[in-house]
C-alpha cells in the first residue's frame, strides 16, 4: 500500500463522513419516522381515535351536564383546546420514556450512532424532531375534528396547533432530562405517569378553571406547563379574557423550559455516551 493509496483513503474515510456531520440530526429523525412502521397502527389510532373519544365522552356527554358552560363559551368550546393540549403532552411523553431508555440500556442503538461521525447532541435533536413531527400530525387531526365540532370560533384558532406543539415539546425535554439519567428500571416511568403525567392532567384546568381548586392546590397548576398551553389554547380558540402579561407568561414559561430542557438532555446524552 502506497502513501498515495493511503491518502484517498483518508480523504474518501473523511468524505463519508462529511454528511453525517452535517446532517446528522436529520438522519436521526428519518431513522425514528422509519422505526414508527413498528406501532403505525397504535399511532393512526391514537390519531383520530383519541379525538373522537375524548370529544364525544367529553365535550358532548359531560356538556350536557353543563348546559350553561363556561364563561360566556359552551363546555366544548372550553375543553377542546385543553384536550389538544394534553394530547401533545401524551405524544411527548410516550417518546420521551421508555424509548430513552431502550436507546440505551435493552437495545443500545444510541451507542452505535454515536460510534459514528453523528454527535449525541445530534442524536437528541434528531428525537425531538421526529417529536416535535409526531405532534404536529396529532394536534393537527385533532384540530380539524374540535373544527368540525364547531369548537373553534376565532380566526386565530390555527395557532392553537403550535401552542399545542410548543406545550408538548417543553413537557418532552423536561421528561427527557430526567429518563436520560436512568440507568436500571426500578419503575421509574410507571412512578412518573402515575405522580407527574396524572396530575398534570388532573390539576391543570382540563376540565374546569383553576380557580374552582382549592387554593392550596392552584400551585399545581401555575407550575404546570399543560395549565400554561391549555390557557394559550384558550385564547387562540375562543379569544379566552386574560391579560396580554399573562399570555406573554404562557409563551414565554413554555419557551424557557424547551430551551433549558434541550440544553440539559442533549449535556446528559454526550456525557453518558462519551464516559
Amino acid at each position: 500500500m502506497t502513501v498515495q493509496t493511503t491518502r484517498q483513503d483518508a480523504q474518501r474515510a473523511l468524505a463519508a463522513g462529511a454528511a453525517p456531520r452535517r446532517w446528522g440530526s436529520w438522519y436521526i429523525a428519518e431513522h425514528r419516522i422509519r422505526a414508527m412502521k413498528g406501532y403505525a397502527g397504535d399511532a393512526i389510532f391514537q390519531s383520530f381515535g383519541n379525538p373522537l373519544i375524548y370529544l364525544f365522552a367529553l365535550g358532548v356527554g359531560l356538556a350536557s351536564l353543563v348546559p350553561q358552560g363556561i364563561g360566556d363559551v359552551t363546555y366544548l368550546q372550553f375543553v377542546a383546546p385543553a384536550l389538544m393540549a394534553t394530547a401533545a403532552m401524551t405524544v411527548a411523553a410516550n417518546e420521551t420514556s421508555y424509548p430513552i431508555m431502550m436507546g440505551f440500556k435493552w437495545n443500545p442503538i444510541f451507542f452505535g450512532m454515536n460510534a459514528s461521525p453523528i454527535t449525541g447532541g445530534q442524536i437528541v435533536n434528531g428525537m425531538m424532531i421526529h417529536i416535535a413531527l409526531r405532534i404536529v400530525v396529532t394536534v393537527a387531526i385533532y384540530f380539524g375534528i374540535i373544527v368540525l365540532f364547531g369548537a373553534v370560533p376565532s380566526g386565530l384558532g390555527w395557532l392553537a396547533i403550535v401552542a399545542a406543539t410548543l406545550t408538548g415539546m417543553a413537557i418532552g425535554v423536561v421528561l427527557s432530562t430526567y429518563t436520560s439519567t436512568i440507568e436500571e428500571d426500578r419503575g421509574q416511568m410507571a412512578m412518573l405517569q402515575r405522580f407527574g403525567i396524572t396530575p398534570l392532567f388532573l390539576f391543570s384546568g382540563t376540565f374546569f378553571p383553576l380557580e374552582q381548586l382549592p387554593v392550596w392546590l392552584q400551585p399545581i397548576g401555575w407550575a404546570s406547563p399543560l395549565w400554561h398551553g391549555t390557557e394559550l389554547g384558550r385564547v387562540l380558540t375562543y379569544g379566552a379574557d386574560e391579560p396580554l402579561w399573562l399570555t406573554v407568561t404562557h409563551v414565554g414559561y413554555l419557551t424557557t423550559l424547551l430551551i433549558v430542557g434541550l440544553w440539559a438532555t442533549r449535556k446528559h446524552f454526550v456525557r453518558r455516551l462519551n464516559k
